[in-house]
């Protein structure tokens, strides 16, 4: 399937082109932007983490509760959550309550706090493409690089985040432009010399 017209009559992503403002605002202005920082990139990880299994719709209906349960997403306060916040989030109806997923937030906190996650996943981000796919069925949901981002990840201790996790979080935070022909959003700057850093 190819860029099809929203409600608005402009051309998006098929699973953009939606009535539901929140999925085709994340769609607009979020999905596929560069993105750094290691709280905003810790925040993406998780969510793409806790999404495995689920629509991302959920999540997206359910971030503001996730920041306010995890602490803004802010890495250096959850990696002090103990077993009692484990158990108050588990008993927090307004957000995913998946043991596994939540203590595997908590430890990626921690792990997180040795290194640089910014440089570390930027460092996988492959060389852009020279033009956008065409269908949503081109669209690889593994890669050599998400392989290998989850391959190192796991080597400095992350958990709950393999291939596909680490593949759509390249896709959400720009390391590529899975954006399709036509799609309104436009190509990122590719001429950015710091855009893509070496490993």
């Amino acid at each position: 399937m190819t860029a099809v017209p929203g409600p608005d009559g402009l051309l998006r992503c098929p699973w953009g082109a939606t009535d539901d403002h929140l999925y085709r605002d994340y769609h607009d202005t979020e999905w596929g932007r560069e993105l750094h920082g290691r709280d905003a990139l810790y925040e993406r990880l998780c969510l793409e983490a806790f999404q495995s299994g689920l629509s991302w719709i959920t999540i997206l209906r359910k971030r503001d509760n996730f920041r306010s349960a995890f602490a803004g997403f802010d890495p250096e306060k959850v990696a002090t959550f103990d077993t009692g916040d484990v158990e108050r989030l588990m008993n927090d109806a307004s957000i995913v309550r998946n043991r596994a997923k939540i203590e595997a937030a908590v430890g990626n906190a921690r792990a997180i706090q040795d290194f640089d996650l910014d440089a570390v996943l930027w460092s996988f981000a492959p060389t852009p493409r020279t033009r956008r796919l065409v269908s949503i069925s081109d669209v690889p949901a593994i890669t050599a690089e998400s392989t290998a981002m989850a391959k190192e990840l796991k080597r400095r201790g992350l958990r709950f985040f393999g291939p596909t996790t680490a593949y759509a979080l390249m896709q959400a935070t720009g390391m590529v432009d899975d954006h399709l022909s036509g799609c309104l959003v436009e190509p990122p700057n590719t001429d950015s010399s710091s855009r893509y850093r070496p490993r």
